[in-house]
């Protein structure tokens, strides 16, 4: 094992070029990606970790994933539905364009493989509950001795701090504590959960923001730090103004019918003849347009709906005339009349999301070629930006890439890596 020493990643002499030792990760198109020469380990399964680190190896990062064997690694590669043992569609969906190394960090050669690997690493992500990364020496005061320029990112629920901090947290736990809930639904109708984990998509969001900001830093200074996230805290900051109404003005929110904006009116669905629309009139034009694109331009003379705050306070009134409305009209007939002139969508089903011309358009559904599933459909990086792979590996094998990284990382021989592997160090 290579002896320790006080270099930093950017002054350690990498033989393999680079973040990543297959190359510039690129498109194919000569621009590589852009986070190419980055390398990130990461300690994190399920869903918002592993979201958050998709995000950085599908701009060029290369991610190595850390996975316990002796639990047979990350527990999303078990969420049915799937039909290959140790992979599902699921964990392929968080984790493509990675590189699994199977370590067990609770064994004494397991905790000096994984140093090494923080010895040539920019940055070390894991989701682990708040308390756990003191108790696992997982800080950067914990390892900065190894790599003074490491930046550290903490993604749990409730952060490294607190009363909560020891306490496990999943998005629709957040959800409640953070009042989504409670606001989100019919009038009279029971506390309604999004119908996507948001909070966890959020939180992957904001805590690689969180890592990269480190590590902009950590370029410049050659000091990294400890960035600490949580889902509790990133549901909590997207309640936004209406925080900011209730804090200031002792505001409450109310559900509306047909899911309507709290002070905005009309901006609501709308039941059509076959279908539902999605309406939203942000501006005074909008809704001139779409009184006269309804055929009810009489409205706009109608003192109770003369502006925004006419209409919020007869909001009841105005529902029921133009629910009548929309009600004469199919969806495809309304989209016809008023789309491009009104902000208006269709109440789409998953398919039809997944088939709309925008998304394919912008190429947001792109294929994964897989060994067992074959040709694995997924939705593509939100970021478009040259050097973005068009077509990413699929994710790992549970410790598939461990003698090679080990070899190359960590300068291990072969018989070394059998020692480790003998003592239940490495997979």
């Amino acid at each position: 094992m290579p002896a320790n020493g006080e270099e930093t990643v950017t002054d350690t002499e990498r033989e393999t070029g680079g973040g990543d030792p297959d190359g510039d990760r690129g498109d194919g198109d000569g621009r590589p990606a852009p986070l190419r020469d980055l390398r990130v380990l990461s300690i994190a399964q399920f869903g918002a970790g592993p979201f958050g680190t998709t995000l950085l190896a599908d701009l060029g990062a290369e991610v190595i994933k850390i996975e316990n064997p002796a639990t047979g690694g990350d527990v999303a590669r078990y969420v049915p539905p799937t039909d290959v043992e140790g992979d599902s569609l699921y964990f392929q969906g968080f984790n493509r364009g990675k590189k699994s190394v199977g370590i067990d960090l609770r064994e004494p050669g397991g905790r000096r493989v994984f140093e090494e690997l923080v010895r040539v690493s920019d940055g070390l992500y894991y989701n682990l509950r708040g308390d756990l990364p003191r108790k696992l020496e997982l800080t950067y005061d914990d390892l900065k001795h190894l790599n003074p320029a490491l930046v550290t990112c903490s993604l749990s629920g409730f952060g490294t701090t607190g009363p909560r901090a020891e306490q496990p947290g999943y998005d629709a736990l957040v959800q409640g504590l953070a009042g989504y809930l409670s606001m989100t639904g019919e009038p009279g109708a029971p506390p309604t959960k999004c119908g996507v984990s948001v909070v966890d998509f959020a939180s992957g969001y904001s805590s690689v923001l969180g890592l990269v900001a480190g590590l902009l830093e950590a370029q410049r200074t050659g000091r990294g730090r400890d960035v600490d996230v949580s889902l509790m805290d990133t549901a909590v900051s997207m309640l936004s103004y209406f925080a900011a109404w209730h804090l200031n003005l002792g505001w409450e929110p109310e559900r509306m019918p047909g899911s309507g904006h709290q002070s905005l009116v009309p901006a609501r669905i709308f039941e059509t003849e076959d279908g539902w629309v999605s309406v939203f009139c942000a501006k005074e034009v909008f809704w001139r347009r779409l009184a006269e694109g309804l055929g009810r331009e009489e409205l706009l003379e109608d003192p109770r709906f003369g502006s925004f705050a006419d209409r919020r306070e007869h909001r009841e009134q105005l529902d029921a005339l133009l629910e009548e409305a929309f009600g004469r009209k199919t969806t495809e007939e309304w989209l016809r009349e008023l789309e491009g002139d009104v902000p208006i969508a269709p109440v789409n089903s998953l398919a039809d999301a997944l088939r709309d011309e925008q998304v394919r358009a912008r190429e947001m559904i792109l294929e994964v070629e897989h060994p067992e599933f074959g040709t694995v459909r997924q939705v593509a990086h939100p970021v478009k930006t040259e050097g973005v792979p068009a077509r990413p590996e699929p994710a790992p094998e549970m410790g598939g890439d461990t003698d090679r990284i080990l070899a190359d990382l960590c300068g291990l021989s072969a018989e070394e890596i059998e020692e480790l592997r003998a003592e239940g160090a490495v997979a």
